[in-house]
């Protein structure tokens, strides 16, 4: 479960182009981090995503790859030219294929291969139809899904939801968020050539006047119990409430909100319907990864957590430089995976109640944020020595202050609560 929004320049504070998105998978899937970058491929070389090979391509670009650390391809991403894709697991009435490409990897294709929003999109449905969306998604438990998507550029956005081979795409005007359920419904800019037909001959609408995408392909039973209708009006509502203010804090915020019905009890309950999701139900996932993206012409600045549950976690910014103090290639995965297994640990000492003052831990996280963001926003835009400067004094902060509160807490007595699923979920 997962969810993923963008405002558009025309509603922004500053004119720039806002992405966030939450990862939600399943607690102990190691959400890493990955840079890999612009290469160049030999005629009639072949890729192996996730479950099949396809043909490669002449050039793959720059990417930034936010990703479970098990799968080809990534829950979100950017690449060089500042296009942003992140995908959301929907339910619908077409079959689930066993083997094909998995949305995570046609997000990772279409970065490496597109400039733009709308060369993405065009992509991803060139995709669909040459290859069969499916595999397994799940990590210690099988999981089928299909696929929608939120593409961004710097200048413009488009979502793009898929049943099977078919599929709706709408072009965002202002501000668009998507969840875990199709919800392009009367109104789209593209669609597949038989999309109502074919909804037509399965009797899901009676004619082309009755045809609603949403409602015709829904598996509705899944999309319910997802709790994806309430995070998806929640995050669009407040997108729409602070149309020409939006900026990252409000960004943050929201992918750190929780459903009212968990205030001071997100520790030991999960809810499906927060868009900061914490595990430990009979169903359900967990969000493990966090990112905030700032596009513009003259600079794209990303900010990542590379940790689990943004609530308790820190953005730091990052951007598609050459800098030692972020190495995480596809040669130094172990390490990728290190960094994310240890915010994981301290997020476990937060559930088992070992810190002894939580209050000062976000206190000084939110103070950290707080100066990175007041440096970059001082900084000459596209500057990159200022670049470098802020990222080794962000990245060297946040790790210090992680591996301190980890040293002074760990010989605290664990106290778990919560339901007995939830506390063996996190025992």
């Amino acid at each position: 479960m997962c969810d993923t929004m963008v405002a558009l320049g025309n509603t922004s504070s500053d004119g720039s182009v806002l992405f966030a998105k939450n990862s939600d998978r399943q607690p102990r899937e190691a959400h890493i981090i990955v840079r890999i970058p612009r290469q160049e491929h030999q005629s009639g070389e072949k890729v192996k995503c996730t479950y099949i090979e396809i043909d490669q391509s002449p050039v793959t670009y720059e990417v930034l790859l936010l990703k479970p650390a098990w799968t080809w391809g990534c829950e979100m991403g950017s690449n060089e030219y500042g296009l942003n894709i992140g995908n959301e697991a929907v339910f619908t009435l077409e079959k689930y294929a066993k083997i094909g490409l998995t949305g995570m990897d046609m997000v990772r294709l279409s970065l490496e291969r597109c400039q733009t929003s709308l060369e993405a999109l065009e992509f991803m449905v060139s995709l669909l139809q040459e290859y069969e969306q499916g595999g397994n998604c799940g990590y210690e438990k099988p999981f089928y899904y299909h696929n929608s998507f939120l593409i961004a550029d710097p200048e413009s956005a488009w979502v793009l939801e898929t049943a099977g081979e078919y599929w709706a795409a709408e072009r965002v005007r202002d501000v668009r968020s998507i969840s875990n359920r199709l919800s392009i419904g009367k109104s789209f800019d593209r669609a597949h050539p038989n999309l109502i037909q074919h909804a037509i001959e399965r009797k899901w609408c009676k004619s082309e006047k009755d045809f609603d995408f949403a409602r015709c392909y829904s598996d509705t039973i899944y999309s319910h119990f997802s709790g994806s209708k309430y995070r998806q009006t929640f995050s669009q509502s407040l997108l729409e409430k602070n149309r020409g203010e939006i900026d990252l804090g409000l960004m943050k915020s929201i992918l750190r909100s929780h459903h009212p019905s968990l205030e001071g009890k997100q520790f030991r309950r999960p809810c499906l319907k927060s868009i900061c999701m914490h595990g430990g139900g009979i169903i359900g996932d967990h969000t493990t990864g966090s990112y905030v993206a700032s596009l513009s012409p003259e600079q794209c600045t990303y900010w990542v957590t590379g940790s689990p549950t943004p609530c308790t976690s820190i953005f730091k910014p990052l951007w598609l430089i050459d800098s030692e103090d972020i190495p995480f290639t596809e040669r130094d995965l172990d390490k990728a995976q290190t960094f994310w297994e240890q915010r994981d640990q301290l997020y476990r000492m937060i559930v088992a109640q070992q810190l002894a003052d939580l209050d000062s831990y976000l206190e000084a996280r939110d103070k950290l944020e707080e100066e990175w963001e007041g440096m970059v926003q001082k900084m000459e835009k596209g500057n990159p020595e200022d670049m470098k400067a802020i990222m080794k004094i962000a990245w060297a902060q946040e790790k210090k202050l992680v591996e301190q509160v980890i040293q002074e807490n760990q010989k605290n007595p664990p106290h778990l609560q919560g339901s007995p699923i939830f506390r063996r979920c996190w025992k």
